[in-house]
């Protein structure tokens, strides 16, 4: 019987308290996470690149945000600032939300092989996959009672995308840094997991050659002849920070209307 078990009550938020990294304009799949925790009940701290400054702080102000802070995903004082900023207003923190990646456009088109630079190659893993380890890394500290901990990333990671490229191969590093910093952390209650969500209409997407046709043929070729929407993705994340996502870790959970899992289309549709 459902009194038996220990269920959440009300918000499922309630009394919660986390950092949301990533956020850009409305669009961002990271603020749709945000906007859904906060109406849970969560507690949300922002932080977001200072060009951004304009665009997101008049999104926190709607939800209500208790902190803000601006970082530099590659700089480790500006990572101990950010969260410095965090643990002065919250003390702890249950959950995680990162939400950042970038690779230089000269990464992301054409030839893989031919268009690979060191540099830009090791840029991209340092702002996308690193981040995640050192962010995990600083939020655990703030997470004595265990928590909770989700990355974004995208089926570039596990298939030859067009023009997705060096950050294809970074995804992939960020989704086995998911994996060891679960392992690492799960002694201390904190599950740390990864969605992978299809094409939307965001700046990471517009910064993709060919990103409206990503979104197109991700419709057709889906399951659900539909695309990927905000909602179902924050519900995912909602469900892994949430009480409802326990004994759920390690895992890279796939948000994309069934894209993922198709083979050839159905020639009877074409």
């Amino acid at each position: 019987m459902a009194e038996d078990y220990n269920l959440p009550k009300g918000a499922l938020m309630a009394g919660k308290k986390g950092l949301v990294m990533g956020v850009a304009n409305h669009n961002s799949i990271a603020w749709g996470i945000a906007a859904q925790l906060a109406a849970q009940g969560a507690d949300i701290a922002l932080a977001y690149m200072e060009s951004n400054e304009k665009r997101v702080r008049p999104l926190g102000e709607s939800i209500g945000a208790k902190a803000y802070t601006t970082f530099d995903a590659s700089s480790d004082a500006s990572m101990e600032a950010a969260f410095k900023v965090v643990e002065d207003s919250f003390g702890e923190i249950d959950f995680l939300v990162h939400a950042i990646a970038f690779a230089a456009r000269d990464q992301i088109k054409g030839s893989f092989v031919e268009n690979a630079t060191r540099e830009g190659f090791a840029q991209a893993m340092d702002i996308s996959a690193y981040s995640f380890v050192d962010a995990a890394r600083r939020a655990s500290r703030l997470m004595p009672n265990g928590g909770s901990m989700i990355t974004l990333t995208y089926l570039g990671s596990e298939r030859a995308i067009p023009n997705y490229n060096t950050m294809g191969v970074a995804k992939a590093a960020l989704e086995a840094a998911t994996r060891y910093i679960a392992r690492d952390l799960g002694p201390k209650g904190i599950r740390v997991n990864a969605i992978s969500a299809g094409a939307m209409r965001t700046l990471s997407l517009a910064g993709i050659s060919g990103g409206r046709g990503m979104l197109s043929q991700g419709r057709a070729l889906s399951a659900l002849k539909e695309d990927t929407s905000m909602e179902g993705v924050a519900g995912c994340a909602l469900w892994l920070l949430s009480d409802l996502g326990r004994s759920t870790t390690g895992e890279v959970v796939h948000v994309d209307a069934g894209f993922h899992m198709m083979g050839l289309p159905d020639d009877s549709e074409s």
